[in-house]
């Protein structure tokens, strides 16, 4: 992303499946007043969960670790739903184990993009500033990804783990939240306000769904490829480690 601050991810998810490309928003369960886009991505890195982007809303800084064509690690984890103040990294990917039962979701659409936000799921980083939301937003668009959000606004943090996570609502692609992520168990990023973020007006969240509603999904873990050879590829790679402070 051109821009953007750059840490290298040692693995990444592999190549994408092909379909209509997307995106996910996910909340780190980080401090955004404590914690910087750089060190959540180094963080990411240590633990072998990158995605693609790692944003703070509060000062702006946006980092990349892999490219947008390769598939990213982050929905192969599953975020808790008890977010608590005793640890900077306490929840969220930065710090949840891996769910052993996730399907590769991460690699199918022919993008799948996944950015991870600086903030919790139980307050919305709508609700706050948005610094360099739109140059994201620009770079997404000059990928096609539509400015669309098909599964309606992501639940609020409390009851996402009831929501519906549609496959026929997935397979459309464009803007999706994390806890909207079929074969996921994540509850960010909270009820955030697509119509800020995307400028794109959407019906209400989908009734939660009762016992039973649930689709039956079959999971499997996910692949973690080498990043050997992979390099970024929104400008040249070491303008970018430039930027990184």
């Amino acid at each position: 992303m051109p821009g953007a601050g750059y840490v290298r991810a040692v693995a990444d998810g592999g190549q994408m499946k092909g379909g209509a490309p997307r995106v996910v928003w996910l909340t780190l369960g980080a401090d955004p007043h404590l914690i910087s886009a750089h060190s959540a991505a180094e963080r990411l890195n240590q633990l072998a969960r990158p995605c693609h982007l790692v944003w703070n809303p509060l000062t702006g800084q946006t980092v990349q670790l892999i490219p947008i064509v390769r598939a990213a690690l982050a929905l192969s984890v599953a975020d808790t739903a008890h977010e608590g103040p005793a640890d900077a990294y306490s929840t969220g990917p930065l710090a949840a184990r891996p769910n052993d039962g996730a399907a590769d979701v991460h690699a199918e659409g022919r993008l799948c993009v996944q950015v991870g936000v600086v903030g919790f799921g139980r307050a919305p980083f709508t609700s706050g500033p948005m610094t360099g939301a739109e140059a994201i937003l620009d770079w997404l668009d000059s990928w096609q990804i539509a400015r669309c959000w098909p599964a309606g606004r992501p639940a609020p943090y409390s009851s996402a783990h009831t929501a519906v996570r549609s496959r026929r609502l997935w397979a459309c692609g464009g803007h999706f939240g994390a806890s909207q992520v079929p074969c996921r168990l994540a509850a960010g990023p909270g009820a955030i306000d697509v119509e800020r973020l995307t400028g794109t007006p959407v019906p209400l969240a989908r009734d939660a769904a009762l016992p039973g509603e649930h689709e039956e999904q079959r999971v499997r873990p996910a692949m973690v490829t080498s990043m050997a050879g992979v390099h970024a590829e929104a400008g040249d790679q070491a303008g970018a480690l430039a930027g990184v402070g």
